[in-house]
């Protein structure tokens, strides 16, 4: 039987693919086989230091180039993710083992991202004003710093990159982005289109590892500033090491989102967008619905929903067309998840649904979906982030209890209400602590116009990402006064 050969990544450094020298690496695994289908080399300092010394010479260049031809290389960047987005999709699949039809909402969403960097000439004016004094003028610029740096999550392998560097590059910066070593072969797809863009060398940078290369950009002096999604306790770390080096960072962290539902809900329409919330990814998403948080009589027709669309879950291989719930990134995911059930039961949380116990072919990395009820804000399940396809529910006598216990909890990244009263509706909006607040909406994820971002324990930082905070965070304003 002939032995097949698992592939060995390299960086892409200075427009051209090289090997890493680090004899350490990862494996990465389909979730859904447990197969090793690449070997994600583990880097260190020298690597990194090599992709910014090439992005730092190639600023030189690239920011003298006007807007208006920096965004001609985003032109053919689009063009060619369209081109290829099925092939993306099905990588991204392959690799994080969310459903097809998933993956390609995350190759969309990543395209739309260029899409808005595109505007950069009209979003990246300045301002003006003659006579703010007698004979003196007064105009504001925005100018590009230099070096920019992503420390990306496994959970959308082709979107959150996007989130950060056609910003970037269409400001004038360069870039290195560093992916998820659990997760790198979409990312390494996406510079080979990036290579075919012709984008000029070291403007767009790749380097492959782990916990080394992330401290090494964190320290790197000629990094400007660096962006982050992932867990809290290490977007904290992220943010203070990277701000303690005199960086720009924003650090987009972890999510328990609360979803209030109102007696007067349209209940089906709830329930569906709730269950695709919680479920969807398998969980594994900083938007999904952690708690709901049932007012009075919403409670018994929402189980008994939530329970009935939760029995027609397939899981399976995210690749195969019947399969509407793919599998968690790895065995220790696995593992944390099933920790976290056992402990809502030893805690006292009525199971009602056990993921658990999910039937399927496949040899991957399975939990099914898992609803708790009878969950009190004082049990683990309530105050930590799973990470997973866990929802819980609480009953609540009003919508003030509901808001209560939502505003207590240390994160706030995303939270909703479903409700047919403008009085609720409003109520919500005001005083929800979460920065992506939605009404009758599952997931409250903002179009990549508008900005995406966290509050309290979920972002650290002042601006967020994508949208027009964006070209905020990567330029510098310039104020230029004037007498002639």
């Amino acid at each position: 039987m002939k032995t097949m050969t698992v592939e060995r990544l390299k960086n892409y450094v200075n427009g051209a693919w090289i090997d890493v020298a680090s004899s350490a690496v990862q494996e990465v695994r389909n979730p859904a086989t447990g197969e090793v289908i690449a070997l994600c080399p583990l880097g260190g300092a020298a690597e990194v230091d090599a992709a910014v010394r090439a992005a730092h010479a190639a600023y030189a260049t690239w920011r003298r180039v006007p807007a208006e031809e920096r965004v001609q290389y985003l032109f053919k960047l689009k063009a060619l993710l369209e081109e290829h987005a099925e092939e993306l999709a099905a990588v991204v699949t392959r690799e994080n083992g969310k459903t097809l039809s998933e993956a390609r909402g995350d190759v969309r969403r990543g395209i739309q991202m260029v899409e808005v960097a595109i505007g950069a000439p009209s979003l990246l004016m300045g301002q003006a004003l003659e006579d703010v004094a007698h004979g003196i003028d007064c105009e504001s610029v925005r100018q590009p710093m230099g070096v920019f740096a992503c420390i990306a999550p496994f959970n959308f392998p082709a979107m959150v990159p996007l989130w950060f560097y056609p910003f970037a590059v269409a400001c004038g910066n360069t870039f290195v982005c560093k992916p998820s070593e659990q997760v790198p072969l979409t990312q390494r797809l996406m510079f080979e289109l990036i290579h075919r863009a012709g984008f000029p060398r070291g403007v767009l940078n790749l380097v492959n590892g782990g916990k080394e290369t992330v401290n090494a950009i964190l320290e790197h002096p000629l990094i400007r500033g660096v962006s982050f999604v992932g867990s809290s306790p290490v977007a904290e770390y992220v943010y203070k090491v990277g701000a303690a080096h005199g960086k720009r960072v924003q650090a987009l962290g972890g999510a328990k989102n609360f979803i209030i539902v109102m007696p007067d809900a349209e209940m089906d329409k709830a329930i569906d967008a709730i269950a695709e919330s919680a479920f969807g990814c398998a969980g594994e998403r900083c938007l999904a619905a952690s708690v709901v948080l049932a007012v009075g009589d919403a409670h018994g027709k929402l189980r008994a929903g939530l329970v009935e669309r939760i029995g027609q879950y397939k899981v399976g291989d995210g690749s195969k067309p019947e399969t509407t719930m793919g599998p968690v990134i790895s065995q220790k995911s696995k593992e944390r998840v099933v920790s976290y059930i056992d402990k809502g039961v030893t805690e006292g949380a009525e199971l009602v649904c056990d993921g658990r116990k999910v039937a399927t072919k496949e040899t991957g990395y399975f939990v099914g979906p898992t609803l708790f009820d009878k969950v009190t804000p004082k049990m683990t399940i309530a105050k930590e982030e799973i990470f997973g396809p866990v929802l819980c529910m609480m009953q609540v006598g009003g919508l003030d209890e509901a808001m209560t216990i939502a505003g207590s909890h240390p994160l706030a990244n995303a939270s909703s209400i479903f409700t047919t009263s403008g009085k609720s509706a409003r109520q919500f909006r005001y005083e929800i602590d979460a920065s992506m607040a939605g009404v009758n909406i599952g997931v409250a994820a903002p179009m990549s116009f508008f900005g995406f971002g966290g509050a309290k324990g979920s972002f650290f930082g002042d601006l967020k990402a994508h949208g027009r905070e964006a070209f905020d965070f990567y330029t510098d304003r310039k104020v230029l006064i004037s007498r002639w």
